[in-house]
């Protein structure tokens, strides 16, 4: 893929250091396979037929609504860092695209801070050597936040019948300043089925680019990689399956803001307080469509956070 270049609370804990507690009672390729990789200049969307992990389109400046979104950034096959968006639910774990932890070298950047940079260049740390990414080491020694990527157990971003886009990243160290988002309870959102659903706008956050016209040259609306910051949008639903909850991206749509982009990928979906989804696909290249969410109000995804 081308891109950017180069790029003891006391509570009982399960595997991934969460509190031990029980919740409440595709005729298309996958488009947002992966994620948006820094190069020096420009921000490559199309890889082997489909396009990469969905932004931000529309909306504005998230500034410090959601703290406890964050961007991560990682490498994959010898390139990055490839950047994906993520969401602290408790302070060791953090929830977001199964397709932003699978097959990543290394350990995994974490970051909270709502803007990363106004212009280039990219100003978060490279790896010393691509193909072993990020470690634990180089980045402690630049004073970054890391964790270790897992993917759920049946991760699956390839068959939309079944979607599972789902992962974490265990942090090395709590985040005891941020409060964590409030997972859905399961079964959730199969009250906003039509046609409550046309009519529900939910919120979306993530780090990804920003569609909009070039300063100079063509004046087609297109994603820009810069500024690279947390922004937020509302977008209204548009279907519901059992595994995924489908939006209506389009700016122009007058019931919401926008959808989501490259760079996306794994951000949040939250409707009335909780995290009901998490950004996982999209159907074109210039981000003003229908985009896909893996929805986490699932026993198949809560029993593997949760067990």
């Amino acid at each position: 893929m081308e891109a950017f270049r180069r790029d003891a609370t006391g509570h009982q804990m399960n595997r991934f250091g969460m509190p031990l507690h029980k919740p409440k009672d595709m005729i298309m390729k996958p488009i947002l396979r992966r994620m948006t990789l820094l190069i020096a200049a420009t921000l490559s969307l199309i890889v082997a037929g489909a396009l990469p992990a969905p932004a931000i389109t529309g909306g504005e400046p998230d500034g410090n609504r959601h703290p406890n979104v964050a961007l991560i950034a990682f490498y994959l096959d010898g390139n990055g860092p490839y950047t994906c968006s993520a969401t602290l639910i408790s302070p060791t774990v953090l929830l977001t695209a199964g397709h932003c932890t699978v097959g990543t070298s290394g350990v995994t950047l974490v970051t909270f801070d709502p803007v990363i940079a106004e212009e280039p260049p990219f100003p978060l740390p490279f790896a010393a050597d691509p193909t072993v990414g990020y470690t634990a080491e180089e980045l402690e020694a630049a004073d970054q936040l890391w964790g270790t990527p897992t993917a759920h157990t049946e991760v699956n971003f390839m068959d939309r019948s079944r979607l599972n886009d789902v992962g974490i990243i265990v942090l090395h160290d709590r985040v005891t300043t941020i409060t964590p988002a409030t997972l859905a309870p399961v079964g959730y959102l199969d009250q906003f089925k039509s046609p409550r659903l046309s009519k529900t706008l939910f919120e979306l956050v993530g780090y990804g680019t920003e569609v909009r016209k070039a300063e100079t040259g063509p004046q087609k609306p297109q994603p820009m990689a810069y500024p690279l910051i947390r922004r937020t949008t509302t977008s209204p639903g548009q279907k519901l399956t059992p595994y995924i909850l489908q939006l209506q991206g389009n700016p122009n749509d007058n019931r919401g803001g926008g959808g989501t982009c490259f760079g996306d990928s794994g951000g949040p979906v939250f409707l009335n307080g909780y995290l009901v989804a998490v950004t996982s696909y999209g159907f074109n290249g210039i981000c003003r469509y229908i985009d896909g969410y893996q929805r986490v109000d699932t026993a198949l995804v809560q029993n593997w956070l949760i067990p």
